[in-house]
């Protein structure tokens, strides 16, 4: 027993000393990728003229961030596993599953070792710019691919018996091998795709991986998605430039929350709403919409208000799941209120503009604050957290403590929507902006920044590789003239505008109940758009409507991802939590239900518009 106790802490070591060397090694070049585009940023509006050079060491930069953070998002919080359902098996059944996931992961990370070892060795040339080899870029998916490999199997070798382990590797060598096989059944590649990837999600298999290896299990059903090609589709998904402002937008929250302005934005809150019926709650939704402009990112802000609100919420008598509840609902905001990391995977997917997608979400956004206000006010019962109403000195106060986290929302949304700067350009000014603040406050010091720049990297490269592995899949999608049939599906009750609006909402609301939301927005929207154009629908309308709808399913099972995200800081069953989340699930769906009869209507109110104003 002490030497298999001994086996596990070394396990452990292991792992832990791999995990962090693979953080540490991201953080440095989320540092470098910063000061590159910022370089390239003083260069054009200071001192005139640009560097030719910038553009394309960025974007090689931030392939390396991916493929470093691939292992990373394959065990631990950024897996994206769905094990809601694994875990209403008895423990044999959850043994074996367990085991069929991780060979799926398994499969994934031999398709990213071989197919970068097959493409490095094929492709010449060099870098248009660099002159860099460009097999450089697809042996760093290669070696990827090994760490993945290794450090799945450390973590499952350290929570199980080795013969699980071996078990997991064989069976995933033997799906890999599978690849090779020739069917005589006639299937499309991409339904044989989806069936695959879609077990392997049920199975709780890590996403990314679980898409890369549907991908692959289509070569016997005659797809054209060999391994290598797979990793040139993927290397070409998350090789553009408007990507990096991901990261970039990350860390600003980061540090943001790291530096105490994230606080100062509620203390400002509470001056506005403290006062009201469930006004701790209203708090909590304000500073969310306030947060928003500044993080981007629902994931974030769910972990932060659930250290910091929750427990506040929870002391004020509000029970444990409806303080969850409360927070989780509130955080889908940031996607929805610029600065969106999904808006921005939105225009990667879809070509459409950026800075009109940031306009369209603040009137989003606004329609869903009021919403979650009206369902706060209402839902909560039993609860008297009201605070004395703030003066007009308490509030000017807070308002000036506030002003430096508000600012930078104002100065990235401002400056992308006005064409002064690029995406990426106000991005990573919104980084630099977060910690001069922070410096210049004293709340923030550099350990403060590297802890920050750590955890922001992990998350980009769990995002980028998320992207990565979507794009073979889109690919096969167009293969098979999806499109077409999304368009006759969405069509089915006639081609006018309401017809196509209700049937997209309702697509997009069954979709999400099994998809990822950023895998939803990259497969889903290049399918559904030119339907919603034929109709007459405004594409950055309904863009925004499509967003709207996937951030809902941050909130409902089995995905849930918000709910999750919560409910595992607080440690409160996720059961318990859908369950509270109801009546703001159902004031939501009301705002997703106004927003969408809007967007159908404006063809015909567009005229009069125009001519009023």
């Amino acid at each position: 027993m002490q030497q298999r106790a001994e086996k596990t802490r070394v396990l452990a070591r292991a792992e832990a000393w791999l995990r962090a060397a693979l953080e540490i090694a991201g953080a440095l070049i989320l540092a470098a990728l910063f000061l590159v585009v910022m370089a390239a940023v003083l260069r054009r509006y200071v001192f005139g003229g640009g560097f030719v050079w910038s553009d394309e060491l960025a974007t090689w930069l931030f392939l390396a961030l991916i493929a470093v953070g691939a292992p990373l998002a394959a065990t631990g919080p950024l897996a994206m596993r769905l094990d809601v359902i694994v875990k209403l098996l008895p423990a044999r059944g959850r043994r074996v599953v367990a085991v069929l996931a991780e060979a799926i992961a398994f499969q994934g990370s031999f398709i990213l070792a071989m197919g970068g070892a097959n493409v490095a060795a094929l492709v010449g040339g060099h870098s248009t710019v660099l002159g860099l080899p460009e097999w450089l870029r697809f042996a760093g998916f290669a070696g990827a691919g090994g760490l993945t490999t290794l450090l799945l199997f450390l973590h499952i070798r350290r929570e199980r018996a080795l013969a699980d382990a071996l078990s997991a590797v064989v069976l995933g060598l033997c799906l890999y091998a599978a690849t090779r096989l020739q069917f005589d059944l006639f299937l499309m590649p991409s339904l044989a795709a989806a069936l695959f990837a879609g077990a392997g999600l049920l199975l709780g298999a890590p996403l990314p991986f679980a898409l890369l290896a549907g991908v692959s299990i289509t070569a016997p059903f005659g797809g054209l998605m060999p391994e290598p090609a797979i990793v040139q589709t993927m290397v070409g998904g998350v090789g553009k430039f408007l990507l990096l402002a991901i990261p970039f937008f990350l860390l600003a929250g980061e540090i943001l929350t790291e530096g105490g302005l994230a606080e100062r934005l509620i203390r400002f809150a509470a001056t506005l709403v403290g006062h009201w019926r469930a006004g701790l709650a209203q708090t909590a939704l304000v500073s969310s919409a306030l947060f928003s402009g500044a993080s981007g990112s629902s994931i974030a802000n769910a972990a932060f208000g659930a250290k910091v609100m929750a427990p506040t919420l929870v002391a004020r008598g509000y029970p444990p799941a409806n303080a969850a509840a409360i927070v989780a609902s509130v955080s889908m905001l940031d996607n929805i209120i610029p600065p969106s990391i999904a808006f921005l995977i939105l225009a990667s997917a879809t070509n459409l503009s950026v800075g009109s997608l940031l306009v369209g979400g603040f009137v989003a956004g606004g329609v869903l604050t009021l919403a979650l206000a009206i369902g706060i006010h209402f839902s909560v019962r039993g609860v008297v957290d009201a605070a004395p109403r703030a003066s007009a000195s308490e509030r000017g106060r807070a308002l000036i403590g506030a002003v430096p986290a508000i600012g930078l929302g104002i100065v990235v949304v401002v400056g992308i929507r006005f064409g002064v700067v690029t995406v990426t350009e106000a991005s990573a000014l919104a980084v630099a902006y977060a910690v001069v603040a922070g410096l210049a406050l004293r709340s923030l010091d550099m350990r403060d920044v590297f802890a920050a720049l750590r955890k922001s990297a992990s998350e980009s490269a769990a995002i980028g590789l998320l992207i990565g592995a979507s794009a073979p899949f889109a690919f096969l999608l167009a293969v098979d003239r999806v499109s077409e049939q999304m368009a006759g599906l969405v069509t089915a009750l006639g081609a006018g505008p309401y017809a196509v609006a209700l049937l997209a909402n309702l697509v997009l609301l069954v979709a999400g109940l099994f998809l990822d939301i950023g895998a939803a927005i990259l497969l889903l929207a290049p399918l559904l758009l030119p339907a919603a154009v034929a109709a007459g629908l405004d594409p950055i309308q309904f863009g925004v409507v499509l967003v709207v709808n996937l951030m809902i399913h941050g909130l409902t099972p089995p995905l849930g991802i918000l709910v999750y995200v919560v409910s595992g800081v607080m440690r409160v069953p996720a059961g318990a939590v859908f369950r509270a989340v109801l009546p703001l699930l159902g004031v939501l769906l009301a705002a997703l239900m106004v927003l969408s009869l809007g967007m159908a209507a404006w063809p015909a109110l567009a005229p009069l518009a125009k001519a009023l104003f």
